[in-house]
């Protein structure tokens, strides 16, 4: 078993680089991408840039914005970001701190980890071990996506905050 710590005490202060205000922890990196913790700090920012890799920005906590190409979008907590491949973007935050995971992918699209990311399901054994059609670990199936919407005309939650306010919390 592998554990990794990240958050408060493991990030690096200074960030990547084109950043300012923002620490952050690698928590893995081998050639199918990276996975890495950002936490942007008031008025932080990272630098418009476009990158050869696809990668999702997961936010955790807190909100900010974000822009993709001439696109610019507030986002908060339980929100992801798609950054495509060779498409210029930035994040950033105002009046509050924002904690975020990036997962970039080797190369333009998530190829190299399909089936991890659509889920696969595997059989079970009774002694805990995986197994397919095929073997162990072969033969997995996909499942299903979910389907939903959200509830129309829903309440705005009470910590809501309108444009001019800021960002929401």
């Amino acid at each position: 078993m592998e554990i990794r710590r990240f958050g408060v005490g493991q990030r690096r202060p200074d960030g990547p680089g084109g950043t300012t205000g923002v620490a952050s922890q690698v928590i893995h990196a081998d050639a199918r991408g990276r996975v890495a913790e950002l936490a942007f700090a008031r008025r932080a920012t990272m630098d418009l840039h476009s990158s050869p890799n696809s990668a999702w920005l997961v936010i955790v906590e807190g909100g900010g914005w974000v822009q993709v190409g001439d696109e610019r979008a507030r986002v908060a907590a339980g929100e992801a970001v798609l950054w495509p491949a060779d498409v210029e973007h930035a994040a950033w935050t105002e009046h509050s701190e924002m904690r975020a995971f990036v997962i970039e992918f080797a190369g333009a699209d998530d190829a190299a980890a399909r089936g991890i990311l659509e889920g696969r399901a595997l059989e079970l054994t009774s002694g805990g071990a995986a197994t397919g059609k095929d073997g162990p670990g072969d033969g997995a199936t996909p499942v299903a996506t979910g389907e939903g919407s959200l509830v129309a005309g829903a309440p705005a939650p009470a910590n809501a905050k309108t444009a001019a306010e800021g960002e929401p919390l």
